[in-house]
Protein backbone atom coordinates (compact mmCIF):
# COMPACT_ATOMS: atom_id res chain seq x y z
CA UNK A 1 0.00 0.00 0.00
CA UNK A 2 1.22 3.39 -0.96
CA UNK A 3 2.41 5.67 2.07
CA UNK A 4 0.03 8.02 3.42
CA UNK A 5 2.30 11.10 4.60
CA UNK A 6 -0.40 12.60 7.10
CA UNK A 7 -0.99 9.28 8.60
CA UNK A 8 -1.63 9.49 12.55
CA UNK A 9 2.08 9.70 13.86
CA UNK A 10 2.76 8.62 17.74
CA UNK A 11 4.18 12.44 18.52
CA UNK A 12 0.16 13.25 18.86
CA UNK A 13 -2.31 11.36 21.16
CA UNK A 14 -6.09 11.00 20.81
CA UNK A 15 -6.42 14.50 22.19
CA UNK A 16 -4.07 16.24 19.40
CA UNK A 17 -6.32 14.11 16.96
CA UNK A 18 -9.44 15.32 18.16
CA UNK A 19 -7.89 18.60 18.03
CA UNK A 20 -6.89 18.08 14.61
CA UNK A 21 -10.22 17.22 13.60
CA UNK A 22 -11.95 20.36 14.88
CA UNK A 23 -9.22 22.08 12.97
CA UNK A 24 -9.61 20.15 9.61
CA UNK A 25 -12.92 21.52 9.98
CA UNK A 26 -12.09 25.01 9.58
CA UNK A 27 -9.51 25.29 7.61
CA UNK A 28 -12.25 23.78 5.10
CA UNK A 29 -14.88 26.16 5.64
CA UNK A 30 -12.74 29.60 6.26
CA UNK A 31 -9.49 28.96 4.64
CA UNK A 32 -9.26 27.11 1.82
CA UNK A 33 -11.98 28.99 -0.86
CA UNK A 34 -10.57 32.57 0.74
CA UNK A 35 -7.02 31.67 -0.04
CA UNK A 36 -6.65 33.20 -3.64
CA UNK A 37 -8.48 36.31 -2.43
CA UNK A 38 -6.40 36.56 -0.19
CA UNK A 39 -3.34 36.57 -2.42
CA UNK A 40 -4.82 39.07 -4.69
CA UNK A 41 -5.98 41.29 -2.35
CA UNK A 42 -2.53 41.37 -0.23
CA UNK A 43 -3.94 40.66 2.95
CA UNK A 44 -6.30 38.19 5.17
CA UNK A 45 -9.61 39.63 6.61
CA UNK A 46 -9.95 39.79 10.05
CA UNK A 47 -13.01 37.70 9.46
CA UNK A 48 -10.83 34.70 9.58
CA UNK A 49 -9.05 36.06 12.61
CA UNK A 50 -12.37 36.54 14.47
CA UNK A 51 -13.25 32.81 13.68
CA UNK A 52 -9.86 31.29 15.06
CA UNK A 53 -10.73 33.15 17.94
CA UNK A 54 -14.07 31.34 17.92
CA UNK A 55 -12.66 28.05 17.30
CA UNK A 56 -9.72 28.63 20.50
CA UNK A 57 -6.89 28.61 17.72
CA UNK A 58 -4.86 31.74 18.82
CA UNK A 59 -4.79 31.72 22.42
CA UNK A 60 -4.12 27.88 23.19
CA UNK A 61 -1.18 28.59 25.44
CA UNK A 62 -2.64 32.09 27.30
CA UNK A 63 -4.05 31.02 30.99
CA UNK A 64 -7.39 30.88 31.21
CA UNK A 65 -7.91 33.31 33.66
CA UNK A 66 -6.67 36.05 30.76
CA UNK A 67 -8.89 34.32 28.05
CA UNK A 68 -6.55 31.81 26.93
CA UNK A 69 -6.75 27.77 26.72
CA UNK A 70 -4.53 27.29 29.38
CA UNK A 71 -2.96 23.97 27.57
CA UNK A 72 1.06 24.30 27.87
CA UNK A 73 1.79 21.89 25.29
CA UNK A 74 3.30 23.05 21.57
CA UNK A 75 2.09 20.01 19.87
CA UNK A 76 -2.02 21.95 19.34
CA UNK A 77 0.18 24.35 17.55
CA UNK A 78 1.98 21.88 15.64
CA UNK A 79 -1.83 20.92 14.61
CA UNK A 80 -2.32 23.72 13.34
CA UNK A 81 0.58 24.63 11.50
CA UNK A 82 0.15 21.08 9.60
CA UNK A 83 -3.33 21.78 8.71
CA UNK A 84 -2.66 25.08 7.17
CA UNK A 85 0.38 23.93 5.41
CA UNK A 86 -1.60 20.95 4.16
CA UNK A 87 -3.75 23.18 2.04
CA UNK A 88 -1.11 25.72 0.90
CA UNK A 89 -2.50 28.37 3.36
CA UNK A 90 1.07 29.34 4.37
CA UNK A 91 0.57 33.27 4.32
CA UNK A 92 -1.64 32.55 7.14
CA UNK A 93 0.15 30.26 8.71
CA UNK A 94 2.70 32.77 9.12
CA UNK A 95 0.25 35.54 9.84
CA UNK A 96 -1.28 33.04 12.95
CA UNK A 97 2.46 32.29 13.63
CA UNK A 98 3.20 35.51 14.27
CA UNK A 99 0.91 36.09 16.81
CA UNK A 100 0.68 32.61 18.63
CA UNK A 101 4.56 31.83 18.33
CA UNK A 102 6.30 34.92 18.56
CA UNK A 103 4.49 38.08 19.43
CA UNK A 104 1.81 37.61 22.13
CA UNK A 105 4.20 35.27 24.10
CA UNK A 106 6.06 38.93 25.06
CA UNK A 107 2.64 39.79 26.30
CA UNK A 108 2.19 36.23 28.15
CA UNK A 109 5.46 36.24 29.79
CA UNK A 110 6.53 39.33 30.70
CA UNK A 111 3.52 41.55 30.67
CA UNK A 112 2.19 42.78 34.08
CA UNK A 113 -1.37 41.28 35.46
CA UNK A 114 -2.54 44.27 34.48
CA UNK A 115 -1.21 44.22 31.00
CA UNK A 116 -1.96 40.70 30.54
CA UNK A 117 -5.57 41.73 31.78
CA UNK A 118 -5.92 44.54 28.98
CA UNK A 119 -4.31 42.59 26.28
CA UNK A 120 -4.23 38.66 26.29
CA UNK A 121 -8.35 38.29 26.19
CA UNK A 122 -8.24 40.34 22.58
CA UNK A 123 -5.63 38.11 21.64
CA UNK A 124 -7.12 35.13 22.29
CA UNK A 125 -10.68 36.13 20.35
CA UNK A 126 -8.92 37.38 17.34
CA UNK A 127 -9.84 41.30 18.28
CA UNK A 128 -6.03 41.82 18.72
CA UNK A 129 -4.02 41.48 16.10
CA UNK A 130 -0.24 41.55 17.21
CA UNK A 131 3.19 42.17 15.69
CA UNK A 132 6.91 42.59 16.46
CA UNK A 133 8.90 45.11 15.50
CA UNK A 134 12.67 44.34 15.66
CA UNK A 135 14.29 44.63 12.01
CA UNK A 136 15.15 48.37 10.78
CA UNK A 137 16.03 49.87 7.11
CA UNK A 138 19.58 49.12 8.06
CA UNK A 139 20.24 46.49 10.76
CA UNK A 140 18.81 42.94 9.04
CA UNK A 141 19.81 40.55 11.71
CA UNK A 142 21.60 42.80 13.94
CA UNK A 143 20.03 43.86 16.68
CA UNK A 144 22.66 45.77 18.40
CA UNK A 145 22.60 48.04 15.35
CA UNK A 146 18.96 49.14 16.49
CA UNK A 147 18.34 52.71 16.41
CA UNK A 148 14.89 53.37 17.43
CA UNK A 149 15.02 55.45 20.45
CA UNK A 150 12.79 55.72 23.66
CA UNK A 151 13.63 58.57 25.77
CA UNK A 152 11.72 59.16 29.17
CA UNK A 153 9.32 62.56 29.31
CA UNK A 154 7.89 62.77 32.60
CA UNK A 155 5.73 59.30 33.35
CA UNK A 156 5.86 58.79 29.53
CA UNK A 157 8.34 57.13 26.82
CA UNK A 158 8.94 59.39 23.68
CA UNK A 159 9.36 57.12 20.90
CA UNK A 160 11.24 57.63 17.46
CA UNK A 161 12.48 55.34 14.68
CA UNK A 162 11.14 53.42 11.82
CA UNK A 163 10.70 49.48 11.58
CA UNK A 164 10.59 47.35 8.23
CA UNK A 165 9.47 43.60 7.05
CA UNK A 166 7.19 43.94 10.13
CA UNK A 167 4.75 40.41 9.73
CA UNK A 168 1.13 41.27 10.51
CA UNK A 169 2.28 45.29 10.53
CA UNK A 170 -1.10 46.66 8.32
CA UNK A 171 -3.65 44.97 10.70
CA UNK A 172 -2.09 44.93 13.99
CA UNK A 173 -3.84 46.63 16.99
CA UNK A 174 -0.57 45.48 19.66
CA UNK A 175 3.19 46.51 18.34
CA UNK A 176 6.13 45.27 20.31
CA UNK A 177 8.35 47.52 20.01
CA UNK A 178 12.40 46.85 20.27
CA UNK A 179 13.77 50.49 21.34
CA UNK A 180 17.24 52.00 22.64
CA UNK A 181 16.87 53.86 26.07
CA UNK A 182 20.62 53.84 26.64
CA UNK A 183 22.80 54.39 24.16
CA UNK A 184 25.61 53.79 25.96
CA UNK A 185 24.41 50.83 28.44
CA UNK A 186 25.57 47.84 25.08
CA UNK A 187 22.75 44.78 25.09
CA UNK A 188 21.46 46.46 28.72
CA UNK A 189 20.58 49.90 26.23
CA UNK A 190 16.79 48.26 25.03
CA UNK A 191 13.69 48.35 26.00
CA UNK A 192 10.29 46.75 24.84
CA UNK A 193 7.14 49.03 24.36
CA UNK A 194 3.59 48.29 23.19
CA UNK A 195 2.50 50.73 20.66
CA UNK A 196 -1.44 50.64 20.54
CA UNK A 197 -3.65 51.51 17.04
CA UNK A 198 -3.95 55.18 17.42
CA UNK A 199 -1.45 56.11 19.45
CA UNK A 200 -0.54 59.80 17.36
CA UNK A 201 2.82 59.44 15.51
CA UNK A 202 2.57 56.32 14.84
CA UNK A 203 1.79 55.29 11.58
CA UNK A 204 2.33 52.47 8.76
CA UNK A 205 3.87 52.72 5.49
CA UNK A 206 2.77 50.66 2.32
CA UNK A 207 2.18 46.61 2.72
CA UNK A 208 5.25 45.22 1.41
CA UNK A 209 5.41 43.73 -2.28
CA UNK A 210 6.75 40.47 -1.51
CA UNK A 211 8.23 37.68 -3.74
CA UNK A 212 6.19 35.28 -1.88
CA UNK A 213 3.33 35.37 1.00
CA UNK A 214 1.47 37.68 -0.90
CA UNK A 215 -1.77 37.46 1.47
CA UNK A 216 0.16 38.19 4.40
CA UNK A 217 0.97 42.05 5.12
CA UNK A 218 4.30 42.91 5.90
CA UNK A 219 4.96 46.54 6.29
CA UNK A 220 7.10 49.70 7.05
CA UNK A 221 6.47 51.00 10.51
CA UNK A 222 7.21 54.82 11.61
CA UNK A 223 7.19 56.30 14.56
CA UNK A 224 7.44 60.20 15.37
CA UNK A 225 7.52 61.50 19.18
CA UNK A 226 5.12 58.43 19.72
CA UNK A 227 4.25 59.37 23.68
CA UNK A 228 3.91 55.85 24.86
CA UNK A 229 2.90 55.56 28.93
CA UNK A 230 4.89 54.04 31.40
CA UNK A 231 1.90 51.00 31.18
CA UNK A 232 2.87 50.17 27.92
CA UNK A 233 6.71 49.31 28.94
CA UNK A 234 7.15 45.86 29.08
CA UNK A 235 9.26 44.49 32.18
CA UNK A 236 11.78 46.79 33.55
CA UNK A 237 13.98 49.50 31.45
CA UNK A 238 16.71 47.67 29.63
CA UNK A 239 15.73 44.45 29.64
CA UNK A 240 14.26 44.00 26.34
CA UNK A 241 17.45 42.16 25.00
CA UNK A 242 16.97 39.80 27.62
CA UNK A 243 13.87 39.22 26.70
CA UNK A 244 14.24 38.89 23.09
CA UNK A 245 17.18 36.19 23.69
CA UNK A 246 14.86 34.45 25.82
CA UNK A 247 11.94 34.69 22.98
CA UNK A 248 13.75 33.34 19.88
CA UNK A 249 13.94 29.84 20.45
CA UNK A 250 10.42 29.67 20.14
CA UNK A 251 10.27 31.83 17.29
CA UNK A 252 12.87 29.92 15.49
CA UNK A 253 10.79 26.38 16.52
CA UNK A 254 7.73 28.12 14.65
CA UNK A 255 9.60 28.10 11.81
CA UNK A 256 11.38 24.90 12.06
CA UNK A 257 8.28 23.20 12.81
CA UNK A 258 6.76 24.57 9.57
CA UNK A 259 9.36 24.15 7.70
CA UNK A 260 8.65 20.13 8.13
CA UNK A 261 5.17 20.82 7.84
CA UNK A 262 5.51 22.47 4.12
CA UNK A 263 7.63 19.97 3.05
CA UNK A 264 5.26 17.22 4.33
CA UNK A 265 2.48 19.36 2.59
CA UNK A 266 4.69 19.64 -1.08
CA UNK A 267 5.66 15.94 -0.81
CA UNK A 268 2.35 14.55 -0.46
CA UNK A 269 1.05 17.16 -3.52
CA UNK A 270 4.05 15.72 -5.36
CA UNK A 271 2.76 11.83 -4.64
CA UNK A 272 -0.39 12.49 -6.23
CA UNK A 273 0.56 14.50 -9.11
CA UNK A 274 3.13 11.47 -10.34
CA UNK A 275 1.20 8.70 -9.50
CA UNK A 276 -1.66 10.03 -12.10
CA UNK A 277 0.84 11.60 -14.24
CA UNK A 278 2.10 9.63 -17.29
CA UNK A 279 4.90 10.41 -19.62
CA UNK A 280 6.23 8.14 -22.79
CA UNK A 281 3.85 5.74 -22.12
CA UNK A 282 4.66 5.25 -18.09
CA UNK A 283 3.52 7.41 -15.03
CA UNK A 284 6.13 9.77 -14.12
CA UNK A 285 6.15 7.62 -10.44
CA UNK A 286 7.29 4.54 -12.23
CA UNK A 287 10.67 5.84 -13.30
CA UNK A 288 13.80 5.29 -11.23
CA UNK A 289 14.99 9.13 -11.11
CA UNK A 290 11.23 10.31 -9.59
CA UNK A 291 11.54 7.48 -7.13
CA UNK A 292 15.06 8.36 -5.78
CA UNK A 293 14.42 11.90 -5.36
CA UNK A 294 11.08 10.94 -3.57
CA UNK A 295 13.08 8.65 -1.14
CA UNK A 296 15.71 11.31 -0.68
CA UNK A 297 13.18 14.28 0.22
CA UNK A 298 11.22 11.71 2.23
CA UNK A 299 14.09 10.47 4.43
CA UNK A 300 15.42 14.47 4.79
CA UNK A 301 12.02 15.19 5.95
CA UNK A 302 11.74 12.04 8.69
CA UNK A 303 15.24 12.78 10.04
CA UNK A 304 14.46 16.41 10.17
CA UNK A 305 10.67 16.14 11.93
CA UNK A 306 12.79 13.38 14.58
CA UNK A 307 14.87 16.16 15.45
CA UNK A 308 12.25 18.97 15.74
CA UNK A 309 10.43 16.70 17.38
CA UNK A 310 12.79 16.15 19.97
CA UNK A 311 12.95 19.64 21.03
CA UNK A 312 9.19 20.36 21.61
CA UNK A 313 9.41 19.02 25.50
CA UNK A 314 12.10 21.28 26.10
CA UNK A 315 10.05 23.92 24.23
CA UNK A 316 7.17 23.24 26.58
CA UNK A 317 9.17 23.42 30.04
CA UNK A 318 10.96 26.72 29.34
CA UNK A 319 14.37 24.98 28.79
CA UNK A 320 14.88 25.07 24.99
CA UNK A 321 18.43 26.46 23.93
CA UNK A 322 19.12 29.02 21.66
CA UNK A 323 22.11 26.83 20.21
CA UNK A 324 19.33 23.86 19.69
CA UNK A 325 16.45 25.75 18.21
CA UNK A 326 19.31 27.80 15.82
CA UNK A 327 19.96 24.15 14.64
CA UNK A 328 16.38 23.03 13.99
CA UNK A 329 15.71 26.43 12.23
CA UNK A 330 18.43 26.68 9.56
CA UNK A 331 18.56 22.73 9.08
CA UNK A 332 14.88 22.82 9.05
CA UNK A 333 14.33 25.84 6.93
CA UNK A 334 17.34 24.61 4.38
CA UNK A 335 15.53 21.48 4.18
CA UNK A 336 12.03 22.61 3.00
CA UNK A 337 13.62 25.02 0.56
CA UNK A 338 15.16 22.07 -0.90
CA UNK A 339 12.48 19.75 -0.75
CA UNK A 340 10.16 22.33 -2.25
CA UNK A 341 12.51 23.24 -5.49
CA UNK A 342 12.77 19.32 -5.91
CA UNK A 343 9.03 18.47 -5.88
CA UNK A 344 8.51 21.26 -8.34
CA UNK A 345 10.95 20.20 -10.94
CA UNK A 346 8.56 16.12 -10.94
CA UNK A 347 5.70 18.44 -11.40
CA UNK A 348 7.17 20.29 -14.82
CA UNK A 349 6.11 22.70 -16.62
CA UNK A 350 3.07 22.27 -14.16
CA UNK A 351 4.73 23.06 -11.65
CA UNK A 352 5.60 26.69 -12.95
CA UNK A 353 1.90 27.40 -12.82
CA UNK A 354 0.16 29.31 -10.16
CA UNK A 355 -2.93 26.72 -10.63
CA UNK A 356 -0.64 23.87 -8.27
CA UNK A 357 -0.16 24.79 -4.87
CA UNK A 358 4.07 23.79 -5.73
CA UNK A 359 3.76 27.30 -7.34
CA UNK A 360 2.94 28.77 -4.54
CA UNK A 361 4.84 27.09 -2.01
CA UNK A 362 7.88 27.47 -4.43
CA UNK A 363 7.58 31.28 -3.87
CA UNK A 364 6.46 31.21 -0.04
CA UNK A 365 9.34 29.31 0.53
CA UNK A 366 11.89 30.83 0.62
CA UNK A 367 11.65 33.71 3.08
CA UNK A 368 12.14 30.98 5.58
CA UNK A 369 15.99 30.87 5.53
CA UNK A 370 15.97 34.56 6.15
CA UNK A 371 13.74 35.60 8.54
CA UNK A 372 13.88 34.33 12.33
CA UNK A 373 17.61 35.05 11.73
CA UNK A 374 19.26 33.97 8.34
CA UNK A 375 20.90 31.00 8.10
CA UNK A 376 24.40 32.75 8.40
CA UNK A 377 23.18 33.90 11.91
CA UNK A 378 22.12 30.14 12.84
CA UNK A 379 25.59 28.98 11.79
CA UNK A 380 27.65 31.83 13.62
CA UNK A 381 25.41 30.91 16.99
CA UNK A 382 26.02 27.14 16.78
CA UNK A 383 29.41 27.54 15.63
CA UNK A 384 30.63 30.31 18.36
CA UNK A 385 29.04 27.74 21.02
CA UNK A 386 31.49 25.17 20.03
CA UNK A 387 34.60 26.79 20.03
CA UNK A 388 33.67 28.99 23.31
Amino acid sequence: MATDLWAPRPFFDADHEAFRDAVRTFVTRHVAGEMDRWEHEGIVSRDVWLEAGRQGLLGISFPEKFGGGGVEDYRFRCVVIEELQRVGAASLAVSFATQSDIAAPYLRDFGSVEQRERWLPGCSTGEHIVAIAMTEPGTGSDLQGIRTTARRDGSDWILNGSKTFISNGILADLVVVVARTDPDAGSRGFSLFVVEEGMPGFSRGRNLDKVGLHGQDTAELVFEDVRVPEANLLGEPGGGFSMLMRQLAGERMSIAYTACAGSRAALAWTLEYVRDRSAFGRRVADFQNTQFVLAECVTELDVTQAYVESLVDPLNRGELSAVDAAKAKWWGSEMHKRTVDRCLQLFGGYGYMEEYPIARAYRDTRISTIYGGTTEIMKVIIGRDLVG
